[in-house]
């Protein structure tokens, strides 16, 4: 395997993996709530801290994750108080994020179109040893809330009412979702960009949801196919020269497209299934349950 060799794709390949598996573990929670662009807007604010991170000299991704907390919660803060005037507050709020990050990578010294062009769109052979560390740690933490939180956080995005007269902590839990999407934007920038990070996040949960039912089908089901497209999409960029982040989110949407039409046949057959159920339970005695048969078993 030619693409193992190089450090760079090694490295790569890591943040991958881990970028397929915590984008939809979180995506589902955004998608249950109907925030699918959340991660969008997240995002636009975290350009700052990439921006903060070449201006101060430190390392981006941590700025990065820093900034795109803090936004997080001010778009929750903004979601609870902002009433009709809140989707104005969150449009200054994404748009002066990416502006601001675009500006304070120009003026300083390290920062470059070059470098720009990496954090919006993804870039394989940019990914460094302190990028790995740095997503690895983060991606640890968005495993361990998306899996062990994962009944909690399932209730307060399917109904916030119920969820808070069964006594859930709702305004933490929901901030939890916002802190959670933001460390994952900047665990996935640096292989799919900031302005893409959004599709991983929606399109491997809306693929999974067209052929599976429940939430926990669902949930592992998103998390192969994001696995599967991050990986696909990186090796396809190391042979073809491509864009990294855009070949990740076409696949993606690839998968969408195949699991949709797969979907309709499947729905059928489960009809014809549940019918023919619903038949026998009606009257047992026009047909015989599947099943093995015994010697001397007789179904009446």
């Amino acid at each position: 395997m030619e693409f193992l060799e190089p450090a760079f794709m090694q490295r790569a390949l890591i943040a991958a993996v881990l970028v397929g598996i915590t984008a939809p573990a979180i995506g589902i929670f955004l998608v249950q709530r109907r925030q699918a662009l959340m991660g969008d807007g997240i995002g636009h604010i975290a350009m700052t801290g990439v921006g903060l991170g070449f201006l101060l000299s430190t390392s981006p991704v941590w700025m990065a994750t820093a900034v795109a907390v803090a936004g997080a919660v001010a778009m929750e803060l903004i979601r609870w108080y902002g009433h009709t005037r809140g989707d104005i507050a969150l449009a200054m709020l994404f748009y002066g994020g990416m502006a601001g990050g675009v500006l304070l990578i120009n003026i300083s010294d390290t920062g470059s179109n070059a470098n720009l062009t990496s954090y919006l769109f993804g870039s394989l052979s940019t990914v460094s040893e302190e990028d790995v560390t740095a997503i690895c740690v983060l991606a640890a933490f968005v495993v361990l809330v998306t899996i062990g939180l994962r009944r909690q956080l399932f209730a307060v995005s399917q109904d916030e009412e119920f969820a808070r007269v069964t006594g859930l902590p709702v305004r933490v839990l929901n901030l939890l979702i916002a802190v959670t999407a933001a460390v994952t934007v900047t665990v996935a920038m640096r292989v799919v960009g900031l302005l893409l990070v959004s599709a991983l996040m929606v399109v491997p949960v809306a693929a999974a949801q067209q052929i599976s039912k429940s939430f926990k089908v669902t949930f592992v089901l998103s998390v192969v196919i994001g696995t599967a497209v991050t990986l696909a999409g990186t090796v396809t960029s190391y042979y073809r020269d491509v864009p990294p982040g855009a070949t990740i989110v076409l696949l993606a949407i690839a998968a969408f497209v195949v699991l949709t039409a797969l979907a309709a046949p499947l729905a059928r057959r489960r009809a014809r299934t549940a019918e023919a159920d619903r038949a026998c339970s009606l009257d047992p005695g026009s047909a015989v349950p599947p099943g093995p048969r015994e010697p001397g078993d007789v179904r009446v």
